[in-house]
């Protein structure tokens, strides 16, 4: 089912478009913390911690391709808006080829860098081998990445979010059940669980593809649109490639913490690898929320609906807001029982360091809940450089503040934690100024 958000009410709109997303990535997120589960409970602390810091790698490795897919749904949604189908489909077609062959450079990087990559994030002896057993299977995986998101944030943009939904729902089942499979009864550790994340993201991205060449008669692009279009690639790489550095420097200066943390020893990244599962499976359904409302910015902007955009935006902050005090009561409450799911009783010191982690973080959530809507808001008017400037200031003061707070004494670690919500807020302010200053020119662009 597609969802028109040019009319109709607001917030209805919002939610129901809104929704499959977040259980879509609620599953994601589940099975990524079961996965963490099962290693941490099975493995032991050192193959947690190796999982933990391949995910760190992998979200960086794989959020170049993700970029690249955001910022041509948002050209999809434009032309949806338009109701222009000879460039919606001139756009599938070159934004396909022009992705898929990033994915193949990325592939072969990484498998020829894994060596520089392990040292690189400093990771001590007694993890590297876990770590690199892991890369190897998960890095086959990629191409995988790429089917499912592309095909999935096309279907968003022209505002279907079930069907995506459905397939990842799958995966995550699939993935649970060949996680248990292969470490526990094949006993293949942290390799089994690579493999069961490979084969559950196939599963995802095949299927999906299939499903939509069958359903969808926009990708059976017709002969006279399969052709070189200067002024759509450009459109589409200023769309693509700044959504695609914002995600990159974001996923960057995560992978720069992942390193620091690292250096703190075993302990410390076991919590670490724990406590960001809990972190991003809290946040998660307020960040497809800020997706969504991206989608739905750039019909009514492809539309020329100033009006209703705005109405959106005070809408979008307030539903946020909401869900985010809510969520950040719950986790600072439960942070120690959350922990003590992922590490075993002989790994106290590992609850209590990202016990401390996650109160620090909970207790600011709805700063990263806004600027997700700043990232969603611009990307959408095609101003994705003010979503990388953001990007830029919350993540460099995050990592400028992990060195320097963790390097005194007395703060330690906790300054690694302590820097995340001081970006986010600095970031909220920042985006906000141009959201004031710039709001009546940018929506008038699109009128």
């Amino acid at each position: 089912m597609n969802h028109d958000l040019t009319q109709g009410n607001i917030m209805i709109n919002l939610l129901k478009f809104s929704f499959p997303i977040m259980v879509g990535n609620v599953l994601q997120q589940l099975y990524n913390v079961v996965d963490t589960l099962i290693v941490g409970r099975y493995l032991g602390r050192n193959a947690l911690a190796a999982v933990g810091s391949s995910y760190t790698l992998m979200v960086f490795v794989t959020s170049i391709i993700l970029g690249l897919c955001m910022g041509s749904s948002a050209f999809f949604s434009m032309q949806f808006g338009r109701r222009d189908h000879d460039r919606l489909q001139q756009g599938i077609y070159m934004a396909f080829l022009m992705i898929g062959t990033v994915t193949l450079a990325l592939n072969i990087l990484v498998y020829a860098g894994i060596y520089g990559i392990l040292a690189f994030l400093r990771v001590p002896g007694e993890v590297a081998p876990f770590m690199k057993e892991y890369l190897l299977w998960i890095f086959a995986g990629i191409a995988a990445t790429f089917l499912y998101n592309f095909v999935a944030n096309f279907m968003r943009a022209l505002g279907n979010s079930l069907i995506p939904l459905c397939f990842l729902g799958f995966s995550a089942v699939l993935n649970i059940a060949l996680d248990l499979f292969f470490i526990r009864v094949l006993m293949w550790g942290v390799g089994g669980a690579a493999a069961a994340t490979v084969i559950s993201q196939y599963a995802a991205g095949i299927g999906i593809l299939v499903y939509c060449v069958k359903k969808y008669p926009e990708v059976h692009i017709r002969k006279e649109n399969r052709h070189w279009n200067p002024a759509i690639l450009k459109e589409l790489l200023g769309l693509s490639s700044l959504t695609c550095l914002q995600q990159s420097v974001m996923n960057f200066g995560i992978l720069m913490v992942q390193g620091l943390v690292n250096s703190f020893g075993p302990v410390v990244m076991a919590a670490f690898a724990a406590a960001v599962k809990i972190d991003s499976f809290a946040y998660s359904p307020v960040q497809d929320f800020g997706n969504a409302f991206s989608t739905y910015v750039a019909q009514n902007y492809g539309a020329g609906k100033s009006e209703r955009i705005r109405r959106g935006m005070r809408d979008a902050v307030l539903g946020a807001f909401v869900f985010c005090a809510v969520i950040s009561m719950l986790v600072v409450r439960f942070a120690r029982p959350l922990m003590s799911l992922f590490l075993d009783e002989g790994s106290a010191d590992a609850v209590t360091v990202g016990v401390g982690y996650l109160r620090i973080e909970a207790s600011f959530y709805f700063g990263i809940g806004l600027l997700f809507l700043f990232y969603g808001y611009f990307r959408a008017v095609n101003k994705p450089g003010i979503s990388v400037i953001l990007t830029v200031i919350s993540l460099g003061m995050r990592v400028l503040l992990a060195y320097i707070l963790s390097a005194i004494e007395p703060i330690g670690v906790t300054g690694i934690w302590m820097s995340v919500p001081i970006g986010w807020i600095l970031a909220d302010m920042a985006g906000a100024c141009f959201y004031i200053r710039g709001r009546r020119k940018h929506l008038l662009l699109g009128s």
